[in-house]
């Protein structure tokens, strides 16, 4: 009997979704013809999310979980902490307009790399923080901005910087969530170029 049927999954489970070897697969959505995708965690993929909206050049931007060890996991699987699945934006961008050091950008500048499996109240392996590349242009780049920032912090960096592995959108009322409104309807913005702080709630 494997872990995840002694933790009880396996009842609920189809055969396939207990395989490791596709969620540990290589992500193989493709992007809009002359985009590109990457992938970043980096806490709650609520707020991460609204800050890769703003950022002019970012096409589409969706919420998912991934480097996981369960075939179409849930929110539930993933918050059990059981699964090893990081909560993710995954985030397309046209390279003409928008290169990936400013991605990286925002991703150092909207949270904190230092905490392991934690961002602030939340707690857990789903929160770590990584950059999932999917070119070895992307992964020389994050690798290099990581030596950068750490020149700039006293304590040290814990971000993964990881091959993109197989992207399982999360649940429809996940996407863009706060520019939606979140949970009390109050809408924040999505435009290019905003600057507005921030506010995350569930």
């Amino acid at each position: 009997m494997n872990l995840l049927n002694r933790l009880g999954f396996g009842s609920t489970r189809a055969p396939e979704n207990m395989d490791s070897t596709i969620p540990q697969g290589p992500d193989d959505d493709l992007p809009a013809p002359g985009q590109q995708f990457a992938q970043f965690g980096a806490g709650c993929f609520w707020g991460i999310e609204l800050a890769f909206q703003r950022v002019p050049g970012v096409s589409k931007t969706e919420v998912g979980y991934t480097q996981g060890f369960l075939h179409n996991p849930t929110y539930e699987d993933v918050c059990s902490g059981t699964t090893n699945h990081s909560e993710v934006v995954r985030v397309q961008y046209d390279p003409k307009e928008c290169n990936f050091d400013t991605l990286l950008d925002v991703f150092w500048d909207k949270h904190d790399p230092t905490t392991p499996n934690r961002q602030g109240n939340d707690v857990g392996t789903q929160y770590r923080s990584g950059i999932y590349f999917y070119t070895p242009e992307q992964e020389k780049a994050a690798k290099e901005s990581l030596e950068q920032r750490q020149k700039q912090l006293n304590r040290k960096i814990v971000t993964e910087i990881l091959p993109a592995k197989k992207f399982y959108r999360a649940e429809e009322y996940h996407q863009q969530y706060l520019s939606k409104g979140g949970r009390f309807g109050f809408k924040q913005s999505a435009a290019k170029g905003c600057n507005d702080p921030i506010r995350c709630y569930g």
